[in-house]
């Protein structure tokens, strides 16, 4: 998760050298904030799913507001209790992007 917001904090790619620079920069970011060396952090803690869809194209936003609508269409088919539980973590998710946002240089 934590690769996905530091990729997001980029500008649009307009090159596949400069999205390479942009993964390289946000693996180190990770590595600082989990304090380990970014070769351990995209090993272990980066999922290459991440990074394919960065140098694919695809942002945060784009994903999340896919797998929103897939959810959303899927919700009658829970049970209530999973249905709780997955208004809780819309409801962290949402809380921990406006943080992300408010902690942003220039904001």
């Amino acid at each position: 998760m934590l690769a996905a917001q530091a990729l997001q904090e980029f500008e649009s790619i307009d090159s596949e050298a400069q999205a390479k620079k942009n993964i390289v920069h946000a693996i180190e970011q990770v590595a600082q904030r989990l304090g380990n060396t970014p070769s351990v952090c995209r090993k272990c803690y980066v999922h290459p799913e991440i990074l394919k869809a960065y140098l694919e194209g695809a942002t945060l936003h784009t994903v999340k507001t896919e797998v929103e609508r897939e959810m959303s269409e899927s919700l009658a088919d829970l049970g209530p209790e999973e249905a709780a539980v997955m208004a809780l973590l819309q409801q962290r998710l949402r809380r921990d992007e406006e943080t992300q946002k408010a902690k942003r240089p220039g904001r």
